[in-house]
Order: structure tokens, then sequence, then C-alpha cells
């Protein structure tokens, strides 16, 4: 039986317009554009089009069966989407099977996952699918008990009569339900008051496939003939073969099979992936120069200031704070590397991958092979992690270039090295930051930030606006767009601006975890926290003197309380405070830090003597939450991201490359510095609807920990991570050959 959605709901507009406005601010600032509509705005719209396609189907054995059209990376949308379902249906969650659709072009833009627009852009069609289902449901019952509609009754997948007590399970009236003839209906959905699954704590639905090693990931499915690939890729950025000096040796290695130059380097393929590594590492490559040649940290950060638009002239009867701050480089650091399985035929071909923009990658694929776009199938496979990776289909598409190549299904993965070095990253970025102030009062707010160009070759779900962010100027559009759609100012600081400038297309890029979220807002806070202290405030009490809402005052004012803000602290530790409004959602984080000299109780690297976050309070607002335990677990993941990029996680450019190539040098926040005391608030619904939560910690995170730093030390921080300036920490991996020479990393088993 399916059950289409016939119902879809646009998001409300100007939420913050709405908001009751109490600051005591003498200047408010004009809504901003993401105030007014915000990108997550745009991406639901953009759904509704296709929303009535979403299906539900009930089967013989009574479970509930949905085929979710976005991808799980970890972030818990199967769980909150079953128990959507599970609302609506009256069924028990444990009956509920969440699969990934395949590549589905007829759904449009209804197959991007990003911005944190899952949850909101399914809540009403996944609901109303649910709905229908369960209205077919009872209208069968109604005409196989022979009774009146209004005295049926379904509870936990079972419909009962109230007059005879007579009952039928979903499973018995699936096949009768499916015979009903399709049409557009009408259904009432639930009200809040009758929720009893969502907004109630649930574990993940995957939770013991996951603790077991029984989930399935790329690297795990077993596809006819596709054996363990990998590319031996340049030393530097996009860099190109010239010529192999030693194709015959290497082809005769024990294992391989294959070896053929695409596009990225040279791919081998053989019985195991040990094997593979062997091979890449014997390979005597003659490489072309890449993207990068000869850049380094230092020029791209002067690159970045000359291309720096200019703030406004200063009013000589005003006072200012100026600042500017660096961001390096960073790493999306997703657990699971790049990787996909691809059968390319000459008829026809096969992806499996995990892909949070299936529908670009099936239609990239295609016109790259030659294909119509039918003869290609994409399946989608759950990720180990993606922070907004796997928007790109980097690896699916070199896979079916190597299958093409090699006429053989291939089992492609990137080395960890591979992907530091030549993968996508959060690119390198300056903001300036002018605010004027007097009697009391702050005049205006100015932010230029420029960046290393990010990519939005993924556009928005499909090859349309993909290939327009391609255009000469397409990219650059793109991005301010993104920019002026998901930048706020939480804060009445009278005269607003926030500008984005872009130069440098010459590196892999993409998006992070909350865009360029995180950087902005940490250095606004940064600002916040020295105009508290030239006018002679607490920086808590400034802050929520010109916070601009109730929901964003309520939870500074939780923060504080529970953190127990302006607590007696030792010398070098100090508490910091942020807020960060995003997607119809808020957050606020206070963060202790402990600058005193470290010690782990081992050989002590550099990286692992420096601060430590001792402490994190965080209080959530995301209107409705629908797992109010999986939010937990987003914040939880967002604050040690924001720990990571202020503190410690950066890439190293020199001479056209990056020198980080393993989890070794790259330091995301490990356990010795992740916070012992963590409590995360979750604030009473204050909206009927969800809003975005999955990057949603990261800029509060972020900027808590900076400013915490800079009260600890004294002095305010201006280059990120902070650690990137000191000791590098590490030995660098050589760039040739760019595999370690390690016993094989553990991956010498055949598939």
């Amino acid at each position: 039986m399916l059950a289409a959605s016939t119902l879809t709901v646009a998001a409300e507009l100007g939420e913050a317009l709405l908001a009751p406005d109490e600051a005591a601010a003498v200047v408010p600032s004009v809504p901003g554009p993401a105030e007014i509509y915000d990108l997550n705005d745009m991406l639901t719209h953009a759904t509704l089009p296709t929303a009535n396609l979403i299906t539900i189907r009930i089967d013989a054995d009574g479970t509930a069966s949905f085929a979710l059209p976005r991808a799980e990376v970890g972030q818990g949308i199967t769980t909150s989407s079953a128990m959507l379902i599970a609302e609506e249906l009256d069924l028990p969650l444990e009956r509920i099977r969440v699969t990934l659709a395949d590549a589905r072009p007829e759904l449009l833009f209804n197959q991007l996952t990003g911005g944190s627009n899952t949850t909101i852009s399914t809540f009403t069609p996944i609901r109303v699918a649910a709905a229908v289902a369960r209205g077919r449901l009872l209208k069968a019952a109604a005409l196989e008990l022979g009774e009146a509609l209004d005295i049926l009754t379904a509870k936990a997948g079972v419909i009962t009569s109230s007059a005879t007590g007579r009952s039928l399970t979903y499973g018995e009236l699936a096949e009768k339900a499916a015979a009903v003839t399709t049409g557009r209906v009408s259904v009432a959905l639930k009200e809040a008051a009758e929720f009893k699954v969502i907004g109630t704590a649930q574990g993940r639905v995957d939770a013991v496939e996951a603790v077991t090693g029984r989930k399935k990931f790329a690297m795990d499915l077993h596809i006819p003939d596709a054996l363990p690939t990998m590319v031996c890729r340049p030393p530097t950025i996009n860099g190109t073969v010239r010529s192999v000096d030693n194709l015959a040796e290497v082809r005769a290695m024990p294992g391989i099979t294959d070896v053929a130059t695409v596009s990225t380097g040279v791919a081998v393929r053989g019985r195991t992936f040990g094997q593979c590594i062997d091979a890449v590492r014997a390979l005597k490559v003659s490489w072309g120069p890449g993207s990068a040649e000869g850049a380094s940290d230092t020029t791209i950060r002067d690159e970045l200031r000359r291309a720096e638009l200019p703030l406004p002239a200063l009013d000589l009867l005003t006072e200012s704070v100026d600042a500017r701050f660096t961001f390096h480089f960073a790493s999306n650091s997703a657990l699971e590397t790049n990787c996909a399985i691809a059968d390319v035929r000459q008829d026809s071909a096969e992806i499996w991958g995990s892909m949070k923009s299936p529908i670009v990658a099936q239609e990239q694929i295609a016109l790259k092979l030659g294909l119509p776009v039918s003869a290609v199938t994409v399946h989608i496979t759950e990720g180990g992690g993606s922070f907004g990776r796997k928007l790109f289909h980097d690896a699916a598409a070199e896979a079916a270039e190597v299958s093409k190549a090699m006429g053989k299904p291939v089992k492609l993965m990137w080395h960890r090295t591979d992907d530091f070095r030549q993968g996508r990253t959060h690119p390198m970025a300056t903001s300036r930051v002018r605010a004027t102030y007097a009697l009391g009062q702050v005049l205006s707010y100015d932010q230029r930030h420029t960046s290393v160009a990010t990519d939005f070759g993924h556009g928005v779900g499909e090859i349309i606006t993909s290939e327009a962010a391609r255009l000469p100027v397409g990219d650059l559009a793109f991005s301010e767009t993104i920019f002026a759609l998901s930048q706020q100012t939480p804060y009445n600081f009278g005269v607003v601006t926030q500008l984005l400038s872009e130069t440098d297309k010459d590196f892999n890029t993409g998006s992070m975890r909350n865009i360029y979220s995180p950087n902005v807002r940490c250095a606004q806070e940064l600002v916040v926290d020295e105009l508290a202290g030239r006018m002679g405030k607490d920086p808590y009490r400034f802050r929520r003197e010109f916070v601009k809402d109730e929901r964003l005052r309520a939870v500074l004012d939780k923060v504080a309380d529970v953190g127990n803000w302006g607590r007696s602290m030792p010398a070098r530790t100090a508490q910091g405070i942020a807020l960060h409004p995003e997607y119809h959602a808020c957050v606020a984080v206070l963060a202790e830090i402990d600058c005193r000299p470290q010690t782990t109780g081992r050989k002590v690297r550099d990286a692992c003597t420096g601060p430590r976050v001792t402490k994190v309070v965080c209080a959530v607002d995301v209107g409705l939450a629908v797992n109010p335990q999986g939010l937990q677990a987003q914040m939880m993941g967002g604050i040690m991201d924001g720990i990571a990029i202020t503190l410690s996680s950066g890439l190293h450019l020199d001479d056209g490359h990056f020198l980080e190539g393993s989890w070794d040098n790259y330091f995301y926040t490990r356990q010795w510095n992740a916070p012992p005391e963590l409590e995360i608030v979750v604030m009473p619904p204050t909206t009927g609807r969800p809003g975005g939560a999955g990057e949603l910690a990261v800029a509060a995170a972020a900027a808590a920990v900076a400013c915490a730093y800079g009260r600890a030390t004294g002095t305010m921080p201006t280059s990120f991570p902070i650690n990137h300036a000191g000791p590098l920490g590490f030995d660098p991996l050589p760039t040739t050959p760019p595999i370690p020479a390690s016993p094989t990393d553990g991956l010498n088993r055949a598939f």
C-alpha cells in the first residue's frame, strides 16, 4: 500500500520579526535578510512541489517501510523520521523501517541533505503520508468489518471497533487498503497536545547495528567482482600525471589486476587494499604542477587581505573597536574517508556510496560517461560522517571513471592522507570587523568577511543549479546568496552590515558544518567581549542588554544560570559565553577553559600542552524538538567541532600542499581536551515546528571557547586555530609517495 503526502505547508516567514523585542538598545537594528527569509526557508520552499511524492508502504507483517530521500550520515534522521511516522500512523517505533532512497530525479530539489533542513522540510510531508496511510487503513477496516468509520480506533498497529470489539491488524488490512482508489485527500494531523512520540527522548533505531558492527557502509557491501581500488595522487593540490615510468612492474605486483591513468592520478585495482597501497607506493609517476603551486598560508593570507572590502569611514565623535581575524584551512575530517563502488558497463552504470546530493551525482556521472540519466543507478548507503563533505560526490565520480577505464567493477577508497591533502577543505578566510559606540550604545557594526572561494558546485540538488554555480561568476553569486541567507547578528547594534568577498579558486573547497558561521560569529562574539570591556560591562549582562528577542535572551539566561556565570576562578582560567541564531532556532554556550600548562601523562606533543576546555553548558531552543535525545547528541558533536576549530584543528599549507596527512597530526578534539563537564539543556517547545539543529552548536561553541581563551589570557585571539602559529607538533609525512609506509594500515584483507 502506498500513501502519498498531499498536504504541504510553507514555512512561516519573518519569525524573528514577530518575536517580542524588549532590548534596551537605543539604536535597534533593521532585520537582516536571514532574519526575514533564510537559507532553510529557501531549501524548504524548493521541496514543496515534489513533497507529494513522499510515500509510506504498509507490509503484510504489519510494519511500515519508508525510503527517506535524504542521506543518513550519523545525524539521526532515520530515527526522527521513524518517529514522525510512528506518531501519525499509531504504530510502535520498532515496527517502522526507514531506508535511504536511491537517486530520484523526479524529486528535483527534494533530495538534498544540507543546511540543517531535513527535519524542517520533511516534518509535514512525512506526517501527512503517515496520516493518509492511517486513513486508508481505517477505511479498509470499515469495509471489512461492515462498521461505521467513526467507531473505529487505531492503536499500536491494530484497528478496533468500539461497538463490537472486533479488530484487525495493519498487516491484515495492507492489501485491501492498497486497493482503495488513490487521489487527493484531506487529512487532520495530530495537535502537539496529542503527541505521544514526537517530543520524547528516543534512542537511535540503528544503535544496535552501529555498536555491533552490523551497520552497512559502502565498503561493507559485497558487489560481484568489485575489487579494492585506490589512486596514486599528486604531491601537490590538483597536480596532473605526465608519465608513469614503471607500469609493467606495478601490474606484475602480487594481487594487482589493473592499473589505469585517470584525471585524478593513477588508479590500481587489486585483491586487497593492502596490495593496492603497496602498488600505489611503488608507482613512479612524473607529475605536472598543481593549481596551488607555491602557495602557503602566508601567501593566501596576503591575498585575502588585498581582497578585503573597505569598511565605512570613522565618525570622529564615536569610539570604535577594530579587529582582523584569520581562520586557516580546515578539514571536514569525517571518520569515513571518501569511498564508493562503481560498476560501469557499455550501456549502463551502477554506483553505491554515501551522497547528500545524489541527483546531481547521477546527472553529472551520466554526462561524464555519455549515458542517459535513466541508465545510471545511484544507490545511497549510510555514511560515517559528513559535516558537509558528502555534498560532493567526488569518490563516486572517480570510481565511475576508473571502472570505465578498467572495464571492471571497482570498490574505490581514498587513503586518509588523500583526504587531508587532496580532499575538500573549509576555505581559509579573514574577517575584518569595526564596531562603533558612544554614550553606552553600539551605533554600528560592520564586518567584511573575505574567503578563499567556497565551491557550491552541488547547487541545490540538481544539475541546473550545479552548473550555474560553476559559471565564471556563478560561484560568487551562490556564495553571496548563501552568506546573506545564513548570517545573522543577534544583537541590536545600530546599523549593521556584513559583506562577503571571495578570491582564489585554485583549491578543492566545500561547505563545512555551519558554512561561514563559525568564523563570522566567532569574530563577532570576540568583538562583543571587547565592546563590553571598553564600556565597563559584564560580557553576559552586555549581551543580555543588546540581544534582539526573548528566545535568545532565554537561552542566554539559562546557560548563565546553569553554568554559574561569574564564579571566582584561578588565574589563566576563565569563562566565555556566546549566542548563535540560525534557521528558526537559537543556542547559547558557556565554556570554561584552563590555559595553564597541560600534560597528558605520556609523551607530550606540543598540540597536547595547550589550553583545555574543562566545562561546557549549552542551552538550545529549536522550537519543537522531535527527538530531544538526538538533539542533545547533535549539540555534543557541534560543541566538539567548535572546540576543535578554535583550539587545535587546522591545515598548514606549504608549497602547494597541506602538511597534515593523518589523524596523528590533525588535532581534532580528543579525549584529553574534551570537557569533563558537559551539560546540554533542551528548552521547552517555543513554536509548533522544528528548527534547524544539525549545525547549530558549532558557531556558538567556537565563539564561547575563543572568548574564554581571551579572558583567561588577557589577549583577544585573532588567528585560528589558536595552536596553528606555534610549533608544528608533528613530522609531516613525505609528499612522495603520498601514502605513508605503514604496514598497509591493517587493510590487507580480501573482498
